[in-house]
């Protein structure tokens, strides 16, 4: 007899392990092109903020080689292209063909060119060598990869020593009041704006739910130490809506 699957979560389902990687796939595939309007409806253009704080606490300097892992649209590597130079390079990636496609057409508008690569990749798997980059980022990504402590032990490998990983995810709200307010928001308006602007209810209810399945702040944090970074923080944003948390390599 087969061994049976290991399962895993998608949202609030309970799903096969090699499921879920196809499902993350169609949820992305359906929503990429309003991906940027739907971050706005539903941040309210928050997004924007606290993707500045994770720019301002990468310390990425001209000739550096950062990697933006799950890229989305491409705001953070954006962002890292102007910082690095024509010296540096951003490697920008995804899973998901079309999210990856959608963030080569939007920083190709924007003329950035020459110091960009694109590459297809499975955050478990990274196809690049020992200490290569300064700077590894991934920005409302992790939450999605089935084994997150394989990701961020692949992160861990891949980054230079005195090099920094950024985490940019969505955690837990730290005051009790604002957490039951932000949930009623979550589950009654988020899958309705879905449903408006891009068609799709059922790719915000699955967003709304990994939220909740996804580690808070401490938990995470105990992670990225366990992957081997060291001096680990965090920084709540927005109430702890949002956590940035930080790792070294030495």
């Amino acid at each position: 007899m087969s061994e049976s699957p290991n399962k895993t979560h998608f949202g609030f389902q309970e799903v096969d392990e090699n499921q879920k990687q196809n499902l993350v796939a169609d949820v992305f595939k359906s929503v990429a092109g309003n991906y940027d309007v739907m971050n706005d409806a539903m941040s309210m253009g928050l997004h924007r903020a606290w993707k500045w704080f994770t720019i301002a606490q990468s310390g990425v300097n001209p000739g550096n080689e950062v990697l933006d892992l799950a890229a989305g649209s491409g705001d953070l590597s954006l962002k890292f292209a102007a910082k690095v130079g024509p010296q540096g390079r951003v490697v920008v990636t995804d899973i998901n063909p079309a999210m990856l496609a959608q963030g080569r057409r939007r920083l190709t508008d924007a003329g950035i060119a020459g110091n960009i690569d694109y590459c297809l990749v499975n955050a478990e798997q990274l196809p690049f060598d020992d200490n290569q980059f300064d700077c590894i980022s991934i920005s409302f990504g992790l939450r999605n990869v089935t084994h997150k402590d394989v990701a961020l032990r692949e992160m861990q490998r891949c980054l230079k020593p005195g090099g920094r990983v950024l985490v940019l995810e969505f955690s837990q709200p730290t005051n009790p009041t604002f957490s039951r307010l932000y949930d009623a928001y979550s589950f009654n308006v988020i899958p309705k704006l879905g449903e408006l602007i891009s068609n799709d209810r059922d790719s915000y209810q699955y967003l709304v739910e990994s939220i909740r399945r996804h580690p808070g702040q401490e938990e995470l944090k105990q992670m990225m130490l366990e992957a081997g970074f060291d001096r680990v923080r965090y920084h709540n944003l927005t109430g702890g809506i949002v956590a940035l948390h930080v790792g070294y390599k030495y």
